[in-house]
């Protein structure tokens, strides 16, 4: 009976947990070479590392294999990582930027929002640990493109303590 319960609750495949990181599988892609003998099929894995408390990292990895490609991009993914300035559990004010033809903005919001983002922006704020955000994506929606530029705004955010400690001027000032 108990072995039933643990094969029907497996959870998220794409949620995994190992050593406090929770890990997300974007997006798998399938390419297809064609040659004299038939076609060879490598597959691509965007995957985003986080601690939920503000580290997180993406990877990309390739190989004629799913699993291996998912492993190389996680541990791509781990040894990417940024630090977030986050402000409690949203962003410290709003932002834009840009990978591509891909725009994306993103501006904190109120408890009890919740993500309001699409697809791959919010797979990486979730894994952030951002858990009140409204985001929206522009022009393209290819999930690396969305994925880099999400990651160009939050490394770019700074919290106003870093904001006033460069100009050599008090929080209040800066606010």
């Amino acid at each position: 009976m108990a072995n039933n319960e643990q094969k029907r609750d497996r959870g998220n495949r794409d949620d995994a947990q190992s050593d406090g990181y929770t890990e997300k599988l974007v997006q798998v892609n399938r390419v297809a070479k064609t040659v004299k003998g038939g076609r060879i099929f490598t597959f691509t894995a965007l995957t985003v590392v986080g601690d939920g408390n503000g580290r997180v990292g993406f990877g990309r990895g390739k190989s004629r294999e799913v699993p291996a490609a998912i492993q190389k991009a996680m541990e791509a993914a781990r040894r990417n990582m940024i630090q977030v300035d986050l402000n409690g559990t949203t962003l410290q004010y709003p932002m834009k930027a840009v990978h591509g033809a891909s725009h994306v903005f993103m501006q904190p919001a109120s408890e009890g929002t919740g993500i309001i983002a699409g697809g791959a922006m919010r797979a990486v704020l979730e894994v952030a640990g951002v858990q009140n955000v409204l985001a929206k994506c522009y022009g393209s929606t290819n999930p690396v493109n969305v994925v880099h530029a999400t990651f160009k705004g939050l490394k770019a955010m700074q919290s106003p303590q870093s904001i006033a400690a460069k100009r050599g001027k008090s929080v209040e000032e800066i606010r």
